[in-house]
């Protein structure tokens, strides 16, 4: 689980977690889904700067998750 800060709060980046609790090699999550190593390496160590929603989708579908399983919004309390 990595966290990334942003503007307005922070993202959870938890694919990582998912891969690991699968027990899955990259590789075969690329072949399995069509999905770039890059991409899912930026998606796993937070070096983003666009979530392609049709990337989470296929991930989403691949792992029978949400999206929130794979990439979580935590905004800053301004109490």
């Amino acid at each position: 689980m990595r966290k990334v800060k942003v503007e307005n709060g922070y993202y959870i980046l938890k694919l990582e977690d998912i891969i690991e609790q699968n027990n899955l090699s990259l590789n075969k999550i690329i072949r399995d889904t069509n999905t770039d190593f890059k991409v899912l390496k930026r998606i796993i160590t937070g070096k983003l700067i666009r979530v392609d929603i049709y990337v989470i989708a296929r991930l989403c579908d691949y792992f029978n998750c949400s999206m929130s399983d794979i990439i979580e919004y935590v905004p800053n309390n301004n109490e």
